[in-house]
């Protein structure tokens, strides 16, 4: 069963995911200090793509409210959003969090721009188990994903 003493622990919610993303992201930003650099252009183009990544974040951040959490489980106040970039894509804190560090990464260098792929395989994953937890918590869940695509 989902719900068991461990699971209302860190450890339980899924703080591997969570140590693991933050360790990524960390090699990413240090990455950026590695040549080479990209042009200008490309440059200019990895600041746009962070301002982007950080207003999508925050839109999906505020629409959650308090059941934002870094873990794939849920928390137990949380309820099904389904508004705002909700309605877009499953997973729009992944898809903004990729734009800031893709941007990064052009802004940076191109190790930073490469790394990246590896967060986003790892948020992929992430989101899987995301996914599997929705499904078990919420009966609607499955029409959701039939309607919006996931995003990551």
């Amino acid at each position: 069963m989902l719900r068991t003493r461990r699971s209302a622990s860190s450890g339980g919610r899924g703080a591997g995911w969570v140590v693991a993303q933050f360790v990524l992201m960390a090699v990413i930003l240090a990455l950026g200090a590695l040549p080479p650099v990209w042009p200008g252009w490309v440059r200019v183009a990895g600041f746009a793509l962070i301002l982007c990544g950080i207003g999508g974040a925050v839109w999906a951040g505020r629409t959650l409210g308090s059941a934002l959490t870094p873990y794939p489980l849920p928390s137990e106040q949380a309820t099904l959003v389904e508004r705002g970039p909700y309605g877009i894509v499953r997973h729009p804190i992944y898809v903004a969090g990729l734009l800031v560090f893709l941007g990064y990464g052009l802004l940076a260098s191109v190790p930073a721009t490469v790394a990246v792929a590896l967060l986003a395989a790892l948020w992929h994953l992430k989101a899987g188990v995301e996914e599997r937890h929705l499904l078990e918590r919420y009966p609607r869940y499955p029409d959701y994903t039939r309607r919006v695509r996931r995003g990551i």
